[in-house]
C-alpha cells in the first residue's frame, strides 16, 4: 500500500470520527441539554406567556403591546408603553426601530410632538417627560418602561379607575424590577404585567 493511500485512508478515518463525535455532541447532546433546560423552565420555554384573571393568555412578558381603543387612542385606565416602530406598533412579525439618527429632523419633530402630547395628557411640563416615553426601542417590541415613566402615569390611571393614587403608586413600586445582578442595565417596569396587576387589584 502506498503512502498516499495510507494518508488518504487515515484522513478519511479522522474525518469519520470527527463527524461521529460532533454528531453526538451537537446533534444529540446539545438537543438533550436544551430539552432539559426547557423542562426546568417551562414558562420561559413556552414564551413567557401572561394570563389574565380568567386564565386567558393575553400576551408575553417579552413583547410589548399597545393599550389603545379601536380608534388608536391610548386608554386612560391603563399604563402606556413607549412608542413602537414595529409595523403598526408592537408587531412581532415586523420588529424594527425607526432607523433615524439622533440628529434626524424627522426624529426630533416626532419626539417634540410626543413630548407635548404626553405632557398634556399627564398634566406635567414637557421637560418632565422621560426619554423612553418619546423614543422607540431598537426592536420596537420593548415590553418595559422606566419607573419614572410609570410614576408619571399614576395620577391619570388612578383617576380613570377611581382608585387612590397612593395605592396605584405602591403597585408601580412593587412591579419595578431592579438592575440585573444588581448592576447591569436600569430598573424597569413591565407594562403588561403592571396592567394585569392593576386589573386584579380592581377585580
Amino acid at each position: 500500500m502506498s503512502s498516499t493511500t495510507r494518508t488518504a485512508g487515515r484522513a478519511l478515518w479522522v474525518s469519520l470520527r470527527a463527524m461521529i463525535l460532533f454528531t453526538l455532541i451537537l446533534g444529540i447532546g446539545y438537543t438533550l441539554l436544551i430539552w432539559a433546560v426547557g423542562l426546568a423552565m417551562p414558562a420561559q420555554a413556552n414564551g413567557s406567556l401572561l394570563r389574565d384573571a380568567s386564565g386567558n393568555v393575553v400576551g408575553s412578558a417579552l413583547i410589548g403591546q399597545s393599550f389603545a381603543d379601536a380608534d388608536g387612542k391610548p386608554m386612560p385606565q391603563y399604563f402606556q408603553p413607549r412608542p413602537s416602530a414595529a409595523g403598526d406598533g408592537y408587531d412581532g412579525g415586523a420588529s424594527s426601530g425607526s432607523n433615524l439618527g439622533p440628529e434626524s429632523p424627522d426624529l426630533l419633530d416626532a419626539i417634540a410632538e410626543r413630548q407635548a402630547e404626553i405632557a398634556a395628557v399627564e398634566g406635567v411640563p414637557p421637560a418632565a417627560v422621560p426619554a423612553d416615553a418619546v423614543t422607540a426601542s431598537g426592536s420596537g417590541l420593548d415590553p418595559d418602561i422606566s419607573p419614572e415613566y410609570a410614576q408619571l402615569q399614576v395620577d391619570r390611571v388612578a383617576a380613570a379607575r377611581g382608585l387612590p393614587a397612593d395605592r396605584v403608586r405602591a403597585l408601580v413600586e412593587a412591579q419595578t424590577r431592579g438592575r440585573e445582578l444588581g448592576y447591569l442595565g436600569e430598573p424597569t417596569v413591565n407594562v403588561l404585567e403592571l396592567n394585569l396587576a392593576l386589573d386584579r387589584m380592581e377585580g
